[in-house]
This record gives C-alpha cells, sequence and structure tokens, in this order.
C-alpha cells in the first residue's frame, strides 16, 4: 500500500510541477520602477542575500513574486536539485527547509529566515516600494 501512495504523489507532483511554474510566470507581477541611483543601492544591498528554495514550492513562488515586485536581484539557490546548496542550509540554518533566506555574508553571523511571510514582510520593511522613478 506505501509504494501505491508513493507513485500517486510521485505522478501528482509530476502533474502539478509545470502547472505551478506556469501559473507563476503569467502570475508575476511587473518590478516597480525606482530611480537609477535608489536601484543601484538596493542591488549593492542584495549581495549578501540568498534564498534558498524549491523550484515548484508554493511558499517559495510566493517569495520569489514578491522579489520580483520589488525588483530585487536576490541570488536563489536551488536546495532540491543541488546537494552543495542543501548542505550550505542545513549547516547554516539548522533545517533543510525551504524558502530560506540568508542575510548576511557566508559566515557564522549570517541570519538564517525561515517562513515565506516573514520574509516577505522582512523584504518590505528593508526596500520599500515607494522610492519614485527617476
Amino acid at each position: 500500500m506505501r509504494i501505491v501512495i508513493r507513485y500517486f504523489f510521485r505522478t501528482l507532483r509530476l502533474i502539478l510541477t509545470p502547472v505551478m511554474l506556469i501559473s507563476e510566470k503569467l502570475t508575476t507581477p511587473k518590478p516597480i520602477q525606482r530611480a537609477t541611483q535608489a536601484q543601484a543601492a538596493i542591488d549593492k544591498a542584495c549581495e549578501d542575500l540568498a534564498l534558498y528554495q524549491f523550484r515548484a514550492c508554493p511558499f517559495c513562488i510566493k517569495v520569489r513574486k514578491e522579489m520580483s515586485r520589488l525588483a530585487l536581484p536576490i541570488e536563489i539557490r536551488d536546495a532540491q536539485l543541488d546537494p552543495e546548496h542543501k548542505a550550505d542550509l542545513i549547516a547554516g540554518g539548522g533545517r533543510g527547509k525551504v524558502p530560506c533566506l540568508r542575510i548576511g555574508k557566508e559566515d557564522p553571523q549570517a541570519t538564517w529566515m525561515y517562513e515565506s511571510d516573514d520574509i516577505i514582510q522582512w523584504l518590505q520593511k528593508e526596500f520599500p516600494a515607494e522610492s519614485p522613478a527617476e
């Protein structure tokens, strides 16, 4: 019976993954427009950030959509397909759970933030969308 259940969920995942990824592409909002200098400062601040994620995770998709809306060039690390990123996530954050935002350089003092709502709230606070465009 376990094998039937396992194959059922694998098949379900195979069917839903493309649907979720296409849906993400179709519903991702357009990035906000900022002044060139403001966007350059944000690009610089994002150099110390990395999002550990799974490609088809709905919570990861939610975070990626917000990153796109805020025009944040945060490095995306796939912890599902890349064993090195998964090992970094477990070693640094203590859990293999995604999404996880690493805040800070790659050192022991980096902060690891889990939970999509917390990540989105932090991104909105750190990178507000109110900056006027040039």
